[in-house]
């Protein structure tokens, strides 16, 4: 498949998020949601949870609707048809669910099998870990493809990790194998404050698909939350002396590891977004 420098337009792109081991902080999924909640968007099929989940490990959930009645949520995945008007001539796919226990060659089987692949078409996939990063700087996020044109595109590299990996990792195999090209975001959260949800996580997730696909999305509610999160965290980290001593131990690290230029290339991207907000 070829891409060139127009990518996202004339492409369907299929974004994916799941619950569970790749999703630190609830990061992903709500990044996920919150592409949901902004863009318009319609439910294409829940895939059939039995054939996927064991409820053992992943149990569903029982609330207590509007009118009293008790409700049971299960652990399933959905896919969604999105369109937005700042990518126009672009067909978007959103991926939504929780990380499946079983048959996943067959799941990811599932989920190509309802996606109309157009002659380009790409996979990203968004997930969350939780790393020695410092809550009062900028959340890392890393992205990495294998594909020779969306590093040229991205200025993204091979990813170099060795070891277990999730139904991400496996998504974008069985995606590549029909010839899919994949990019994966992921977004390290500090560690010590792993508890969902993390706004910040999520909206530097949603930062880097704005660079990835060159386009303005709607964010003003949660830079409001990132902002309220990292304050709350400044109060809990300043009542422990401990924990005020290792945020500034993971500060002087963050710092003195960054680059002289990376603040002009963080600078120059805060700058090309606002120029996409400006556009009508």
């Amino acid at each position: 498949m070829e891409l060139d420098q127009t990518f996202p337009r004339n492409t369907t792109i299929v974004i994916a998020a799941f619950g569970g081991w790749n999703d630190a902080g609830q990061s992903a999924t709500d990044a996920l949601e919150h592409l949901l909640e902004v863009w318009q968007s319609e439910e294409i099929i829940d895939l059939p949870g039995d054939d996927y989940y064991d409820y053992q490990f992943n149990r569903p959930e029982v609330s207590l609707g509007i009118s009293g009645d008790r409700e049971i949520a299960w652990p399933g995945t959905t896919i969604f048809k999105a369109t937005t008007d700042t990518l126009p001539n672009t067909e978007i796919y959103l991926v939504h669910g929780v990380e499946p226990s079983m048959r996943w060659k067959q799941f990811c089987a599932d989920i190509l099998s309802h996606i109309k692949l157009g002659e380009r078409t790409v996979l990203i996939t968004l997930g969350a870990l939780l790393a020695d990063v410092a809550h009062t700087r900028p959340i890392p996020v890393s992205g990495t493809t294998s594909n020779k044109q969306l590093q040229d595109i991205s200025g993204f590299e091979t990813s170099k990790y060795e070891g277990p990996t999730g139904i991400l990792g496996i998504l974008q195999s069985e995606f590549e194998v029909q010839g899919i090209p994949s990019v994966a975001l992921w977004a390290a959260l500090p560690h010590y404050v792993s508890a969902p949800p993390c706004p910040k996580a999520t909206l530097a997730l949603i930062r880097g698909l704005e660079d990835l696909l060159d386009t303005a999305i709607p964010v003003v509610e949660l830079v409001e939350e990132a902002r309220a999160w990292q304050l709350g965290v400044d109060e809990l980290s300043t009542d422990d002396d401990e924990i005020s001593d290792y945020v500034r131990t993971l500060e002087e690290t963050q710092d003195t590891a960054e680059l002289p230029e990376a603040s002009g290339e963080a600078i120059a991207k805060e700058f090309e977004r606002y120029l996409r907000r400006r556009e009508p």
